[in-house]
């Protein structure tokens, strides 16, 4: 399958969404991760802390669209939703995640194709309401950053499974 390789970089998306970005090299193609993305029932698998899907709206990843999810340990776990707010096929996907009582976040997950059979894969992520804002950026991003690379670990490992 290659190897996988991760990085840490700020991108042109961190002005529109702010937070830390975190930049993953898969072995599979652009279209492979959005297969991966595309699958709403997918979601618990690959997002860290989301620990079951209930329901996914027709149509995702429409704008609009949402995945009804749960998150916490068992028996602490909460059920929110995660709403589309734009979504350009095969290139980038942007997400509100609910997960009060903690907040809001914005998501951008971007690709971008390296080669035929290789890809690069982007997340950015912030906390954009709720209590989870009122933690210093800093301390947030610091929290966030390590999360989100095991988030892009577990999409490339689905990926490759595709491809």
């Amino acid at each position: 399958m290659g190897a996988l390789r991760y990085g840490v970089a700020m991108s042109a998306n961190a002005a529109r969404t702010p937070g830390p970005t975190v930049t993953r090299r898969v072995a599979a193609p652009a279209a492979a991760v959005w297969a991966v993305l595309a699958d709403g029932w997918s979601y618990a698998t690959w997002v860290v802390g989301a620990s079951r899907v209930r329901d996914v709206d027709e149509g995702w990843p429409a704008p609009g669209t949402r995945v009804h999810h749960a998150f916490g340990p068992w028996p602490l776990i909460v059920q929110d939703v995660t709403e589309v707010d734009s979504a350009e096929p095969g290139r980038e996907l942007v997400l509100t995640a609910r997960g009060w009582p903690i907040g809001e976040a914005r998501v951008t997950l971007t690709i971008r194709p390296d080669g035929e059979a290789n890809s690069v894969v982007t997340i950015t992520e912030d906390a954009v309401a709720g209590p989870g804002r009122l933690m210093p950026a800093p301390l947030r991003h610091l929290l966030l950053r390590p999360r989100n690379t095991e988030t892009l670990y577990r999409l490339a490992l689905l990926a490759q499974g595709r491809k």
